[in-house]
């Protein structure tokens, strides 16, 4: 007999191929510009004279782009089962969403995308993060220019869960630590992404943290760092917080449930027909 059994590999709802990988480096390439192109871009670039105009152009390229990432995911193995699943999760997390919206930052649903992406993998989990937001702005009425930032940046929170190192061999409180360590600081990551969205919208005029399209790197630098500590800060750390508190105290049994689920679903089981015996008949 052996001292003890090896790990089990632990089962994924989408097994990336190289199409998907692809379409979430081009998307994030894409999301990588359109959040950070003040910092980019030069004083005197083009895209600076259009500086009100550049949000709602890279808004509306991301929409398409995340599209497209999400029915490459599902053309490489998203199936029935996962689908449902991915309701299912969407749907909780669109509705725990506007429990704690506007009070602090005590949004309940980063503690649920941790975890389910943890579980269920990168590819699931951009997808999952996406379609949570979409739904959840709809839910909530927040839809506008900050709704394609939302759901790039909310995909990227829930990939980066299942990007986790050892999914198959860390388990326990060990786990948990990690997963409460990820999500706090995702979750200011996440309100800093937000942060660059929204930063541009501002009038120069009524603000001196304000974007200022002639001003050099350094001192928009300056600007936005002034913005997020007057803006967010006591909300990004609200939001960090609960993601902390709730992975820790709940941790444990969604874990186990997400992955009793994930067992039972099967998803990577091979879907193979068997042929019917023929009836004998009389001779």
């Amino acid at each position: 007999m052996t001292g003890g059994s090896a790990p089990q590999r632990q089962a994924r709802a989408v097994r990336l191929g190289p199409r998907s990988v692809a379409a979430l480096v081009l998307v994030s390439a894409v999301g990588v510009a359109g959040f950070g192109w003040p910092f980019l871009a030069p004083p005197d670039a083009s895209l600076n004279a259009h500086a009100q105009d550049a949000p709602w152009l890279f808004a509306g390229v991301l929409v398409l782009l995340v599209a497209v990432v999400a029915a490459t995911i599902s053309e490489s193995g998203l199936g029935p089962k996962a689908v449902a699943m991915l309701g299912v999760l969407a749907a909780a997390g669109a509705a725990l969403r506007p429990i704690g919206a506007g009070t602090a930052g005590l949004e309940p649903m980063f503690f649920l995308m941790v975890l389910s992406g943890r579980v269920l993998g990168p590819g699931f989990g951009f997808v999952l993060g996406s379609i949570t937001m979409f739904a959840s702005a709809l839910l909530t009425g927040g839809v506008g220019p900050w709704m394609p930032f939302q759901m790039l940046a909310m995909g990227w929170f829930t990939m980066g869960a299942g990007l986790l190192p050892g999914p198959d061999r860390l388990r326990g409180r060990a786990e948990l630590l990690m997963l409460a360590a990820y999500g706090f600081l995702a979750a200011f990551a996440y309100g800093t992404v937000m942060n660059l969205a929204g930063w541009t919208f501002m009038n120069t005029l009524a603000s001196n943290i304000a974007f200022d399209p002639d001003a050099s790197v350094p001192d928009n630098l300056a600007r936005f760092l002034a913005y997020c500590l007057a803006t967010s800060l006591g909300w990004d750390g609200g939001r960090a917080a609960m993601t902390v508190v709730l992975t820790l105290s709940l941790g444990t049994p969604l874990l186990r449930a997400l992955r009793r689920a994930t067992r039972r679903a099967a998803f990577e089981a091979p879907v193979t027909f068997e042929q019917a015996d023929e009836v004998s008949r009389p001779t």
